[in-house]
């Protein structure tokens, strides 16, 4: 890793990742404008629960060291 230990990259990917994941979680935050957007419970509902259950992953994965992603989200 040319002079970069893996605690650095460690530090340096998951500092971008979850800072880019928090402005995502915030931009799908302002679907809930429904001067501009049109969407049901149900899709609400499926967007928490999708994202909820991509916690529990993210947490199982930790605490196993390894671990699969699952497909991507669809409406």
């Amino acid at each position: 890793m040319s002079g970069e230990t893996r605690r650095e990259k460690f530090v340096e990917l998951a500092e971008k990742r979850v800072s880019r994941a928090i402005k995502d979680i915030r931009l799908i935050g302002n679907l809930s404008n429904n001067g501009n957007y049109s969407y049901t419970d149900a899709d609400v509902k499926k967007i928490h629960r999708t994202l909820a259950e991509e916690l529990k992953v993210l947490k199982s994965r930790f605490e196993s060291g390894r671990g699969e992603s699952g497909p991507a989200f669809k409406l």
